[in-house]
């Protein structure tokens, strides 16, 4: 994908942007969108062979944004949460940046948008986050400039935090788990970065929703237990009624301004994965990576991490 003008990777402090980033150095001109100086920070602290342009920007700013997309022609939309606090809705950090990110790409013209989603939104799901995320899917379809959307589940990736979750209960002699028997489809990070790529330049891939998922599905269980197999340990796991958590995650959020544990964050922890994962890895012109050389790659490289 070779090009003169920047490719805008909104989000680009996070884990998978900071990975396209990386995988992208060189290739073309890179222009990074983050909102904070500390996450411009993390961007430039990347070790790269080419400069990279870090903006500072709010997502909401319609101005600031026009600003940040300017003589681009493709842009990646990483932006958005899993867990809603009271100063961050998820009204505001889905619907709102599309409809700004969309309203920007129309006035520079961009070419081609690829938007990250997660795997089970749709607008009409009782879970706000899914349903949030499906709207913004929805806006952004409607929207002029073409987009893929690209929905995962699980992203599995070195040091992430989700890594570092699995890792820690790999490590451990007894894990007690909220239903254990739902069902996960981790994703490796590399591939969902190579998902991206090839999503930016795949002409046959405009204005719809690709579902994308690891090799694999399993049972939270399985997946813990796979994972201890891996590091050399063996787990055993009690599973708990998952109205439990609903329950804890409540109390949380009555008496806590920012509860570690939501509602809606455990609906989309718990939702179960169980996808052909073949289909859209076919379109993208990708392969996927086995669900062990992914445990392998993120759980063994720093065990003492746990």
């Amino acid at each position: 994908m070779e090009s003169s003008d920047p490719l805008v990777i909104t989000g680009a402090n996070g884990h998978l942007g900071r990975k396209l980033i990386v995988r992208l150095d060189g290739t073309r001109p890179l222009r990074a969108v983050v909102r904070s100086q500390r996450a411009a920070d993390l961007v430039r602290d990347l070790k790269l062979s080419h400069e990279i342009d870090v903006r500072i920007a709010d997502y909401h700013d319609a101005a600031a944004m026009f600003d940040a997309m300017a003589g681009s022609s493709h842009a990646v939309h990483l932006v958005g949460i899993i867990k809603e606090t009271r100063d961050n809705r998820y009204h505001d950090a889905h619907e709102a940046t599309c409809k700004v990110l969309a309203d920007a790409a129309e006035r520079v013209g961009l070419q081609r948008l690829v938007y990250l989603s997660i795997l089970g939104s749709q607008s009409n799901s009782d879970n706000p986050c899914l349903a949030s995320k499906g709207r913004a899917e929805s806006l952004l379809l409607t929207a002029r400039t073409p987009v893929l959307i690209l929905q995962v589940p699980m992203v599995l990736g070195e040091d992430d935090y989700a890594t570092r979750a699995l890792n820690k209960k790999a490590h451990k002699t007894w894990n007690v788990i909220l239903r254990a028997s739902s069902r996960e489809q981790p994703i490796y990070a590399e591939d969902v970065v190579s998902a991206i790529v090839a999503g930016l330049s795949n002409p046959g891939l405009i204005n719809r929703r690709v579902r994308l998922a690891g090799p694999e599905s399993l049972t939270r269980r399985a997946l813990t237990q796979r994972g201890a197999t891996v590091v050399g340990r063996r787990t055993h796991v009690i599973s708990l009624p998952v109205g439990l958590g609903y329950t804890m995650a409540y109390i949380m959020e009555k008496v806590l301004a920012h509860p570690p544990l939501t509602r809606a964050m455990l609906g989309v922890l718990d939702h179960d994965d169980d996808i052909d994962p073949f289909i859209g890895a076919n379109e993208l012109g990708m392969s996927l990576t086995p669900l062990d050389e992914i445990l392998r790659h993120c759980l063994t490289r720093d065990s003492t991490s746990s």
